[in-house]
């Protein structure tokens, strides 16, 4: 519901030009307003209250860069709904739950059962079963140094695999807009 719709909704109850009942809603508003602002509790019986809640200030953090960002002191107005509202809403909305006397097995109908269905099966592709690739030796051309390469115990069922040797020179890829990602939020 929005501010109009309630104007709309008082005038027809109270049979009301809406220009008086936007004034009487704006009135009910404004002294609301006045009110909180004066740091005075808000409370309408049934309904809820209003209060403001003071919040100390404090060193955020800016989500983008991770820079700490100093945050003010500041009030905040606080709605709790009352006991008669809320009970109001949940009985009006879904079925309320009572809490009802055990059942006979005899009289109640079993439960139907839950069948899922089975996941499906998804098979990986057979491994590949060769003889360890042969190291052969090729002459590379004149490189000032080249990063060793380290070799893990090889496994029963290996795949073919081929080593490409990388020149120490090589810079290290950068994103394409040239800037260094944030490691995010550090708590």
């Amino acid at each position: 519901m929005t501010k109009s719709d309630l104007i709309e909704k008082v005038a027809a109850q109270l049979n009301l030009p809406k220009g008086k009942a936007e004034l009487i809603i704006n009135c009910i508003f404004d002294s609301m307003e006045e009110s909180l602002r004066q740091g005075n509790r808000i409370e309408i019986r049934g309904f809820g209250s209003f209060e403001i809640r003071r919040y100390k200030a404090y060193e955020g953090r800016n989500p983008r860069t991770g820079d700490p960002v100093g945050v003010n002191p500041k009030r905040l107005p606080f709605f709790k709904v009352g006991k008669e509202l809320k009970e109001r809403v949940n009985a009006g909305g879904a079925p309320v739950r009572v809490s009802r006397p055990a059942k006979s097995a005899a009289s109640a109908p079993a439960p139907a059962p839950v069948v899922a269905a089975p996941a499906p099966v998804v098979a990986a592709p057979a491994p590949v079963v060769a003889a360890p690739a042969p190291v052969v030796a090729v002459p590379a051309p004149v490189v000032a140094a080249v990063a060793p390469v380290v070799a893990a115990p090889a496994p029963a069922v290996a795949a073919p695999t081929a080593v490409v040797a990388v020149p120490a020179t090589a810079k290290p890829a950068t994103p394409a807009s040239g800037k260094k990602k944030s490691a995010g939020k550090t708590r």
